[in-house]
C-alpha cells in the first residue's frame, strides 16, 4: 500500500524591535549575561501592567501582507494558561480567536504544480500569523537536581505561523522555510537565526492511506535549523512507513531530532489535548486597524 505524507508547520519567529512586546526592557538577543533585560512587568510582579509595542503590531502585519494574508481589523489578545518556570505569569498573553494575519500563501517551487500556483511552483497556505510573547530560558544543569532559569528572553515578541497541511516532502519543507527565512530577514521583520533560537520550526506529520483517513499525528518540536527540519521529516515519512507495512501502530507522540544518530526519537507519549482556557486578556484594551496603517 502506498502512503500519502500529510504535514504541516509551525514555525515561530522573533520579531526584530528594540524593546519587548509589552515593556521597555530591551529585546536583545546578544545578551550573554543572565538577567540583565528585565523589569517587574516581564517579571509579572504584582500589580505591573503591559503595554503593547507598536512597531511589534506593525511587523506582524507587514509579514501577512508578505504572504498574501488578509489583515484581522478588529482583534485583541488572550491569556494561554499554562504552568512552566520560564513564564512567570503562569500564563502566556497570546492570539488564539482572531490573528492579526489569516488565509494567507506562498509559493514554492515544486513539480508537479499544484493547480493554484503558477507552473512549477506549489501553493502552500497559510492559516494564520498570530501576535505573542515568548518565554524565558532553562538552562538544564548536568549532575544536578535543579535548573537554572534566564528572563532576558521572556516577553519578547514573537510571531507564529501557522500552514496547512501541504506538505508531502522534506525538500518542500526545506524550500518554505528558506523562502520564509528570506522574506523576514529582508523585510527587517526577524533577523531569524536558527542557532539563536531566533525562528523555531515544529513539524507535525502523519501518513494517509488508501482511504484518504490522516493517520495518527506526531509532532517533531526543537528544530533549530532548516536541514533538521527537512531531514526529520524524510525520516519520520520512512520510519512511520515501515511500521504501518509491518502492521504495527504509529503512536500519537512528540519526538524530537537527533543530528549525530539522523533519526528522531521519542520524548512524550500519548500527549492530551491541552485546555489553555483562552480568555480575552483583560489588561490590554481591543486593537483597532485601520486601512491607513495597513496602506
Amino acid at each position: 500500500m502506498l502512503y500519502k505524507p500529510v504535514i504541516g508547520l509551525e514555525i515561530h519567529a522573533e520579531l526584530k524591535t528594540k524593546t519587548k512586546i509589552f515593556c521597555d526592557s530591551l529585546n536583545d538577543p546578544d545578551e550573554k549575561h543572565p538577567n540583565m533585560n528585565i523589569c517587574p512587568i516581564c517579571l509579572s510582579h504584582p500589580g505591573t501592567l503591559p503595554v503593547i509595542n507598536e512597531e511589534a503590531v506593525k511587523k506582524v502585519i507587514m509579514a501577512g501582507l508578505a504572504l498574501n494574508c488578509k489583515i484581522e481589523k478588529n482583534t485583541f489578545f488572550e491569556r494561554k494558561n499554562y504552568f512552566y518556570p520560564d513564564l512567570p505569569k503562569g500564563y502566556q498573553i497570546s492570539q488564539y480567536l482572531k490573528p492579526l494575519c489569516y488565509e494567507g500563501y506562498l509559493d514554492i517551487k515544486s513539480n508537479p504544480p499544484s493547480r493554484e500556483a503558477s507552473e512549477g511552483s506549489k501553493r502552500i497556505r497559510i492559516t494564520r500569523i498570530h501576535l505573542e510573547e515568548d518565554a524565558g530560558r532553562l538552562y538544564h544543569l548536568p549532575d544536578k537536581d535543579y535548573s537554572l532559569v534566564d528572563y532576558n528572553r521572556a516577553g519578547v515578541p514573537l510571531m507564529e505561523l501557522v500552514t496547512e497541511p501541504d506538505f508531502e516532502t522534506g525538500q518542500e519543507v526545506r524550500d518554505f522555510t528558506s523562502e520564509l527565512q528570506m522574506i523576514w530577514q529582508y523585510l527587517n521583520i526577524s533577523e531569524a537565526n536558527m542557532e539563536k533560537g531566533e525562528m523555531r520550526v515544529e513539524v507535525n506529520i502523519s501518513l494517509t492511506g488508501a482511504d484518504g483517513k490522516w493517520g495518527t499525528k506526531v509532532e517533531i518540536k526543537n528544530l533549530n535549523s532548516i536541514k533538521f527540519a527537512a531531514d526529520a521529516v524524510d525520516y519520520e515519512i520512512k520510519r512511520q512507513t515501515e511500521l504501518l507495512k509491518a502492521g504495527e501502530k504509529v503512536v500519537q507522540e512528540t519526538r524530537g531530532w537527533d543530528e549525530s544518530g539522523k533519526a528522531t526519537f521519542s520524548q512524550r507519549s500519548k500527549e492530551e489535548a491541552h485546555d489553555y482556557r483562552y480568555f480575552p486578556e483583560p489588561d490590554l484594551p481591543p486593537l483597532e486597524i485601520t486601512d491607513k496603517q495597513i496602506e
